[in-house]
Order: C-alpha cells, then sequence, then structure tokens
C-alpha cells in the first residue's frame, strides 16, 4: 500500500483502539487495498458474573 493511503487509514485505526475494551476490529481486503474497517465492540455485563 502507498504511503498515502496508510495516511488515511492510520487515524480510523487509532480511534477504534483508543475506544475499544472488548473487541476486534476487522480490515476488509479487496484487490489488495483495505476497502473497509469494522469494528465489532463486545459489553461484559456485571450481573452475568458469579
Amino acid at each position: 500500500m502507498k504511503a498515502e493511503e496508510w495516511e488515511e487509514i492510520i487515524p480510523h485505526l487509532e480511534q477504534m483502539l483508543a475506544t475499544l475494551k472488548f473487541g476486534s476490529i476487522t480490515l476488509i481486503v479487496q484487490d489488495g487495498k483495505i476497502i473497509q474497517i469494522e469494528k465489532n465492540e463486545k459489553v461484559r455485563l456485571q450481573q452475568n458474573k458469579r
């Protein structure tokens, strides 16, 4: 990937990582380029712990 492509992607990833406590971030790649970023977050409820 070109440097300017990373310059667009990195801020999005940093923001997602900063706000993610439990979960995952998925990069969707098509033709060797990242076309989509997905964030899946899990919420842990205290009442379910025993």
